[in-house]
């Protein structure tokens, strides 16, 4: 049985010491140290590499760290029932820079929570329950626990659920994407635009095999860059910077 909400809100995080590998490094990380005088967002997850894990529990919360740090949080923890070697390779490929990597091998904060669950009959062992909690200088405010259903349900820990809770009228930048090519002068001044004005982006070169045909594909254009921000094909860098000139790139709230 799982803890309730209510349970656990008002209540300190469990004490506990985690072996991590910061850098590549073996170092003990302790709760006080992550928690102590900060406001942190936690979600934990049943592993690294599982599907909805990798597909969108955490690279939403990568996505909106710059709004969240923009309504007071300090940092964005992901944990999971994982070493550190394991969680290590993950951020690697997941490209996640803006979030913590905590492992907790041994369970201990997952059962210190009362979130450690019996994975056996999938061959994972004790994992955690998927849940997200927001923690003020070490104390729980708040808590979202996935409904106790059969698979891994994900309705109420994701970050949008979370950034609702924080502030609901928050805005959130629409995502935007720049196919770009190296050594392409217009595709850095493209980039320096988007960067001026504090705008994330994610960088698709064509050294990722993106050629033009493929650019042709997705855009009608041949020519390099081609910018999309939310969906929409803005197009190359003189188009940007006229776009960006007319106001900055539409936010929609938190949905």
């Amino acid at each position: 049985m799982l803890p309730t909400p209510e349970s656990l809100e008002g209540k300190p995080v469990p004490q506990i010491t985690f072996k991590a590998r910061p850098d590549d490094q073996w170092r003990d990380v302790s709760t006080d140290e992550l928690f102590k005088g900060k406001t942190v967002i936690v979600f934990s997850l049943p592993g690294a590499y599982t599907p909805t894990c990798s597909s969108s529990h955490l690279p939403r919360y990568n996505e909106l760290a710059p709004v969240f740090r923009d309504n007071g949080v300090d940092d964005i923890v992901c944990m999971a029932v994982n070493d550190a070697f394991v969680m290590n390779e993950w951020k690697q490929g997941q490209d996640a820079a803006n979030i913590t990597f905590m492992p907790d091998g041994n369970g201990d904060f997952s059962e210190g929570m009362g979130m450690l669950v019996d994975k056996r009959n999938l061959g994972f062992g004790m994992r955690s329950w998927r849940y997200s909690m927001l923690v003020r200088d070490g104390v729980i405010e708040k808590v979202f626990i996935e409904p106790e259903k059969d698979g891994d349900p994900f309705e109420v820990s994701d970050a949008e659920t979370m950034l609702r809770y924080i502030n609901p009228s928050a805005q959130v930048p629409e995502p935007v994407v720049v196919f770009s090519k190296p050594g392409c002068p217009h595709c850095a001044r493209a980039k320096a635009a988007l960067d001026d004005r504090g705008l994330s982006y994610t960088d698709i070169s064509q050294s990722q095999h993106i050629n033009a045909s493929v650019l042709r594909a997705v855009s009608g254009a041949s020519t390099w860059p081609q910018v999309f921000i939310g969906g929409k094909l803005i197009g190359d860098a003189d188009a940007l910077e006229q776009h960006l000139a007319s106001g900055a790139p539409p936010a929609s709230p938190a949905a």
